[in-house]
């Protein structure tokens, strides 16, 4: 008597499953598209780039080295001299630069300032805590070309125009909101009480901080991090403006893929393969640190 039911139910639990899995597989195919468009493109020549030719050894699309052999990256031109491979490994370099410096600066001075709005009490005029830490994030909300005046000039100031010094300085500001957000909520989790018995046996605030609260909270530091890198290693705007020669990043160099008979679509699908393959491999290898980081603060 109850055998129709159960394979009503089975029916229904295995139609669930197909339209998850259905929903899933379209939205990674929107996800995963754009870097299969990329890397293959940077397998093609002029004509399978006009006519839209997407799959390899179809029709006309002929895999061709052309988009890696114009930055001397192809295996015909890896151990010849080329400057264009030279300035790539530079910007590749600046970026590198740039990104770590900015988020491990952004990390240190985001931590500390998140840990005195979880644990100590601040007013500043009708502002408290919470009023303190939304200010921080509703920077996110300014458009960046806001402040390009402003800091255009005070860099022209102070000579920090065109140097990794004052990329570093702008993009810690920049990816600083949001580590101070995610390393609040990292703090708040922590009970109070782990501090107090440290205290109790004989440890400062500071002793508390770094030998109790700072372990305990590795994990959200080490997704900051991570998120800060590759934000600051996405940043195209200030990148562009405040630099010419020296301190150019890989995202600038992308953008400049133009010339007289216009866009070089093989030469930017090549560079940009070689710009987001750090994140793709950061993504791989770092994905258990960032899943646990981000969700740590999630149950009490």
């Amino acid at each position: 008597m109850t055998q129709a039911p159960d394979n009503a139910q089975k029916f229904k639990y295995a139609g669930s499953r197909i339209l998850i899995y259905g929903a899933l597989f379209v939205w990674a195919f929107v996800c995963l598209f754009p870097i299969y468009w990329t890397v293959s493109t940077s397998f093609k020549t002029a004509v399978n780039v006009t006519q839209g030719d997407i799959i390899p050894w179809v029709g006309r699309f002929q895999p061709d080295w052309k988009g890696w052999r114009s930055l001397g990256l192809s295996p015909d031109t890896i151990g010849e001299i080329s400057t264009v491979r030279d300035e790539f490994l530079l910007r590749f370099r600046n970026s590198v630069l740039v990104s770590l410096g900015s988020a491990m600066l952004a990390v240190i001075i985001g931590s500390l300032a998140a840990y005195g709005l979880s644990r100590f009490q601040y007013r500043f005029g009708p502002w408290r805590n919470k009023d303190i830490s939304f200010f921080f994030l509703s920077q996110l909300i300014l458009p960046p070309v806001v402040l390009a005046m402003p800091f255009l000039v005070l860099y022209k100031e102070l000579a920090l125009l065109d140097s990794i010094i004052g990329l570093i300085l702008i993009y810690t500001l920049t990816v600083l909101p949001i580590v101070i957000w995610i390393m609040r909520d990292q703090f708040d989790t922590i009970p109070t009480e782990l501090e107090q018995a440290a205290l109790v046996d004989g440890c400062t605030v500071w002793g508390a901080f770094f030998r109790i609260i700072l372990p305990i909270a590795l994990p959200g530091m080490v997704a900051a991090f991570i998120l800060a890198v590759v934000l600051c290693w996405n940043e195209y705007f200030f990148a562009a403006l405040l630099t010419s020669t020296n301190a150019k990043t890989i995202p600038v160099m992308v953008a400049s893929q133009t010339g007289s008979q216009g866009i070089s679509w093989w030469s930017m699908a090549a560079l940009s393969t070689g710009a987001v393959t750090p994140l793709i491999l950061i993504g791989i290898f770092l994905e258990r640190f960032i899943v646990k980081g981000l969700t740590a603060g999630a149950v009490k």
